[in-house]
Order: structure tokens, then C-alpha cells, then sequence
């Protein structure tokens, strides 16, 4: 029987994929995009109401169950032996891009663009980022396990180097005011970012369940208890 935390980055998956896909068909019905201008952005069919509220709820949970994969994935990589450093880095690109993701579904285009594309940076290309930076990883240190065996990090090079690609079209399709094409990008990056995570079912597939562990600080430790001293009286020997 698959444990929950195998289960995690396949429901984070199916989540977010069917989730933007029924907020483009809401805009669609309700006409606030029109697909005869051209295939809209995921940002501007979340961008008004009433799908808007469903896209924002949407993306948090989203960037919820993804900042608590990070968190599952550094604690696996800290098992592992993968040094410190290294490991926050990887940490610390993935949560970025969780927190880049709340902040598009929260900060809609057409009511505060400048922090919204600023989620986008974060969500796309620190997410990119971090698949990177696991792909880089397994690269170098071989001694890693590799649950699943070795097609799985073929499958994980192939989809960032995808990718990365599609990012960098998206950017200089919409340079170019090829606005429908460039939206076509951005939806299958969007993707590709969403499976990428839903792989990490094969890397906890070994896992069981997590377990909390509260460490007080130093001074808050209990005392060790003080000698205490009984008086004793010896009776006189008869």
C-alpha cells in the first residue's frame, strides 16, 4: 500500500492541472476571454471574477503542497548526505518558487501587474531552477539512491531541458507579439513544472511517513534535580 507521502506530489499534480483547465473553461463560458483573439494566458482567465477566486485558492494550496514536497525533499536529501549548503540551496529555490506561485494567484494581472509578474519570475524560472539543481545533483553525486531506477533522471533532464526551452520561447514569442503562441508556452510549461513535482512520487516511494520533533533550546531544558540530603540517626547498638 502507497504511503501518503508517495501519494502527495501525484495529487499536487493532478490538482494544479485540472484546476487552471477548469478556470480557462469558467472564462471561456462566462466570455471573459474570447479564443477568437487568440489563446489567452493562464493569468488573464484568472483574472476576473468569479474564476479568479477559484484561481487563488487554487494556486495557494497549490504552493502549499509544493513548499511541503520541498520541505520532505531537503529533509530526504539531509538522509542521504548531501551537504548543507548545497541542500539549503536546493531548499531555499524550491520555496521561492512556491511563494512565486501564491503571489500570481494572489496578486491578479490586471489589479497589481508588477508584483504579479514578479510572482511569474519566481514560480517559472526559480521552479525551473530547481528541478535543475536536482538534476545537477544526482549528476554529481553518484552515489546516491536513484529510486526508480535510472530512467528516471533521463525522464526528469528531458522534461527541464523541455522546459527551459518553452521559457525561453514564451519570452521571445511575446517579444514579438506573438501573444496566442507564446500563451500556448506558457500553459506548457506550466505542465511541465506541475508533472516535474508529481515525479517525487517515485523518490518517496520508499517513504513511510514523517515524524515532528520539537528541540527546546538549551536554557529552556529541565535542571537536573539537586542532591538532597536525608538526615539519618543511627540507633546505639544494643
Amino acid at each position: 500500500m502507497l504511503g501518503y507521502l508517495t501519494l502527495l506530489p501525484v495529487f499536487l499534480a493532478l490538482w494544479a492541472t485540472t484546476g487552471i483547465w477548469i478556470v480557462f473553461a469558467i472564462a471561456v463560458v462566462n466570455g471573459t476571454v474570447n479564443l477568437s483573439e487568440g489563446f489567452p494566458y493562464i493569468s488573464i482567465c484568472g483574472s476576473y471574477p468569479p474564476q479568479s477566486c477559484i484561481f487563488g485558492q487554487l494556486l495557494n494550496m497549490g504552493a502549499a503542497m509544493a513548499a511541503w514536497i520541498c520541505i520532505l525533499r531537503y529533509h530526504q536529501l539531509r538522509d542521504w548526505g548531501v551537504g548543507k549548503w548545497c541542500n539549503q540551496l536546493i531548499l531555499w529555490t524550491g520555496l521561492f518558487s512556491a511563494l512565486g506561485t501564491s503571489m500570481v494567484g494572489n496578486f491578479q494581472e490586471k489589479n497589481q501587474k508588477p508584483t504579479h509578474l514578479a510572482g511569474a519570475f519566481l514560480a517559472f524560472i526559480l521552479g525551473n531552477l530547481y528541478f535543475w539543481l536536482q538534476v545537477l545533483l544526482l549528476w554529481r553525486m553518484k552515489s546516491l539512491p536513484r529510486p526508480g531506477g535510472p530512467w528516471l533522471g533521463s525522464l526528469r533532464l528531458a522534461l527541464c531541458c523541455l522546459c527551459t526551452g518553452l521559457i525561453v520561447a514564451m519570452v521571445v514569442l511575446h517579444s514579438q507579439q506573438l501573444r496566442s503562441a507564446s500563451a500556448a508556452c506558457e500553459w506548457a510549461t506550466a505542465m511541465l513544472l506541475f508533472w516535474l513535482f508529481g515525479l517525487f512520487s517515485v523518490d518517496f516511494s520508499g517513504l513511510d511517513g514523517c515524524t515532528l520533533c520539537l528541540q527546546p533550546r538549551p536554557s529552556l531544558s529541565p535542571q537536573p534535580a539537586s542532591p538532597v540530603s536525608l538526615p539519618v540517626q543511627l540507633s546505639p547498638a544494643p
